[in-house]
């Protein structure tokens, strides 16, 4: 008769008991008491020792604390977000109380108010449910303290005292709140494997966290999460039309979705130089849930045609992968993209503003691929295809800017900024290349220089990046141009000399540089690129001044590529990008031919040296000087509304030198007769409505 016998578990002491040599007092399974009442980690990763001499009884309390504490702050712990004492075992723990129900709704609302007429990425009733539900679950979580982030970051929204879950977090920026947010968003997301199993969820936390990153001047980064989000949507077959045949409610949605990630990496792989991989191979979305959403849809629908011709073809010619385009094709671009957009547009305010500056800032693109292709001549009868048409560009771009609130331009965050800042550095690069007679009544190239100048001015309280950028390209490029009053820039002060904080700041105090951390100062003339320049000098022979020339011959900098729209001196990759479906096939000419020869000049030496910056107007009339343009659209005067013309914005805000109604008048039909736009080029109309969908001329 056998008899069975059971055997007593072995008692093994923790790592920390073991080291401390102590008794461990505790069951192998929950944290022995030593261990929590030491605040330590309790253990079992040791491998058990044979039995030998015994070292030093010293106490090592002191030292597993130092090592634990190490390896906390080697994982990127935070210690204001209060992670002093965790664990490894919760590296991945959400921060008790960082997100009260009352800023979440606050967020929430915010979006649907500000954000959601150009994004409406999300159904209201599905975000409620999804807030409700963070508590059980981390990927709602996570997308829901993305969302929070955004609209602080990206969108400027300021975050109500009462609302903050800490008394010092009242005396941060909104930025820095919203930096908080995202930090606390990407590393809890770490803790679940949402690249293996995506969702619809995941890809709009990606591209929420694109949007952070591209705000926080973090461009490799944001870079990374676009091209995350686009993969997720690949993997989830949001590219392919069989798919979008699931639950009604999120259908539009996730075809808006899909449609902003074309948008956003066509617009990012021309600033940036970068490849595409999605394609328009999906309806657009519909939006018909409820009768207030026509004006978005319809807003949305020329946003997407706007950029549907940027397919690989221009990209490939853009980044420099294929050559010799054809010029009637890109003339027929052109053509297209100026009739793209109606006289007045149907849509919200928040949706005209991205459509008008957008439709300028493609124009422009192609045309820096015309000059680049050696196609720009000044005997050309077309506009588009000639050294002057930046300067139409620019004048029908400023002359629509007054239409529109400064709240509705701020809301685009950076991305509509850096737009406005590409058309200004490529205006300032014409202007110092080409020759053109000034008029006397009617304002010029280097007017509109300077009311760029004063539009960055306004923008964000000229608290980014570009206003200082800028004033070092034109002190280098336009030495001698007088800056507008308003910029408050000290006399002794050139722009060129101003080094950028890694806020982006120059002699404007703010508390960006703690918003903008890990940016590397950046100085001119490093940025902007001196490509454009260097090649609308070589095919014009134009003189440029001294210290224009010494930036030339400066090898481009590590940054330029990452902050820069039309370096294309940067090394591009040669090979095709792979994506959800090959390039779209259009009517269109040919894209290819060989390009015509091109005669390269040298750029003769011009001996005058850099002056100093005087603090004035830079036009010769009183009544414009120290001009903010961006206000409310309330002072439009449509006494001027001259159908098929531009009217300067600078002639209808209210100035104390005002002049006579005559006189305006004088000015604005003599600006209107030396246009060569049509209605399809900036031609304005009064303005109707501006919360809603509304007629918006341009």
């Amino acid at each position: 008769m056998s008899s069975s016998v059971t055997s007593t578990p072995v008692k093994r002491a923790c790592d920390s008991c073991h080291r401390r040599k102590v008794k461990c007092i505790g069951e192998g399974t929950n944290p022995c008491k030593n261990c929590v009442s030491a605040g330590l980690a309790c253990t079992y990763n040791a491998i058990p020792q044979k039995k030998g001499p015994k070292g030093s009884r010293a106490k090592v309390l002191s030292e597993l604390r130092e090592n634990q504490r190490q390896s906390q702050l080697s994982s990127g712990y935070s210690p204001e977000l209060g992670f002093e004492g965790r664990t490894l075992s919760t590296t991945f723990s959400r921060t008790p109380g960082l997100l009260p129900p009352g800023l979440i709704e606050s967020c929430i609302e915010f979006f649907f108010i500000n954000v959601y007429p150009a994004q409406p990425i999300l159904h209201r009733q599905r975000i409620q449910e999804i807030s409700i539900n963070v508590e059980h679950s981390t990927e709602a979580y996570c997308m829901v303290v993305a969302l929070c982030a955004y609209v602080m970051i990206q969108s400027n929204m300021t975050v109500s005292p009462n609302l903050l879950p800490r008394p010092e977090m009242a005396q941060m920026s909104n930025v820095s709140v919203g930096h908080m947010l995202l930090d606390e968003s990407v590393r809890v997301r770490k803790g679940f494997d949402y690249l293996e199993n995506p969702t619809h969820n995941s890809v709009l936390t990606s591209w929420l966290y694109y949007g952070c990153f591209f705000g926080l001047g973090r461009d490799n980064t944001a870079w990374s999460f676009l091209r995350e989000a686009t993969t997720l949507a690949q993997l989830l077959g949001m590219h392919d039309e069989e798919t979008y045949k699931t639950d009604p409610l999120d259908i539009s949605r996730r075809r808006v979705l899909y449609w902003l990630l074309l948008i956003t990496e066509r617009t990012h792989a021309l600033h940036k130089h970068r490849p595409i991989s999605l394609y328009a191979t999906i309806h657009t979305p519909s939006l018909d849930e409820s009768s207030s959403d026509s004006p978005i849809a319809s807003g949305l629908d020329l946003l997407i045609n706007l950029y549907k011709p940027f397919d690989d073809t221009f990209i490939s010619l853009w980044n420099k992968s294929r050559t010799n385009a054809n010029p009637s094709w890109i003339t027929q671009l052109q053509t297209q993209l100026s009739e793209a957009l109606p006289t007045f547009l149907e849509c919200t305010e928040i949706q005209a503003v991205d459509l008008r500056i957008s439709q300028q800032w493609l124009r422009t693109m192609v045309w820096q691929l015309c000059v680049s292709q050696g196609l720009v001549s000044s005997m050309t009868s077309d506009t588009a295809m000639t050294f002057k048409y930046p300067i139409e560009i620019s004048r029908d771009l400023l002359s629509m800017m007054h239409q529109f609130s400064q709240q509705a331009m701020e809301v685009h965050g950076v991305g509509l900024i850096e737009k406005l800042f590409d058309i200004a550095c490529c205006l300032t690069d014409v202007v110092a290349c080409i020759p053109f007679s000034p008029d006397t009544f009617a304002l010029g190239p280097r007017d509109y220089v300077s009311q760029f100048l004063t539009l960055f001015s306004t923008l964000r309280g000229g608290h980014t990046r570009y206003l200082p950028l800028l004033l070092s390209k034109v002190s280098d490029v336009l030495p001698n141009l007088p800056l507008p009053r308003s910029l408050n820039i000290p006399q002794a002060l050139p722009p060129s000399t101003i080094t950028l904080s890694p806020g982006g700041l120059a002699t404007v105090p703010s508390n960006v540089n703690e918003d903008l951390p890990g940016m590397p100062p950046v100085s001119s003339p490093s940025y902007p690129s001196t490509e454009l320049i260097r090649q609308l000098a070589a095919q014009t022979g134009a003189q440029l001044p001294i210290n224009a020339q010494h930036s030339l011959l400066q090898a481009a900098s590590s940054r330029v590529e990452d902050l820069s729209l039309y370096d294309s001196s940067a090394p591009h990759s040669a090979t095709h990008s792979s994506g959800s479906a090959p390039a779209s096939q259009s009517a269109t000419p040919g894209p290819y031919e060989p390009s015509p020869s091109q005669t390269r000049a040298q750029i003769p030496p011009q001996a005058h040296s850099h002056s100093g910056v005087q603090v004035q107007s830079s036009h010769p009339h009183p009544h414009i000087q120290g001009q903010h343009l961006g206000v409310n659209p309330s002072q439009y005067d449509p006494r001027f509304a001259v159908q098929g013309f531009p009217v300067d914005p600078s002639m209808v805000y209210k100035q104390e030198d005002t002049q006579t109604a005559s006189q305006m008048q004088g000015h604005a039909s003599m600006y209107a007769q030396g246009s060569q736009s049509g209605a399809g080029r900036g031609g304005l109309g009064h303005v109707h409505g501006h919360h809603g969908g509304g007629r918006y001329a341009g």
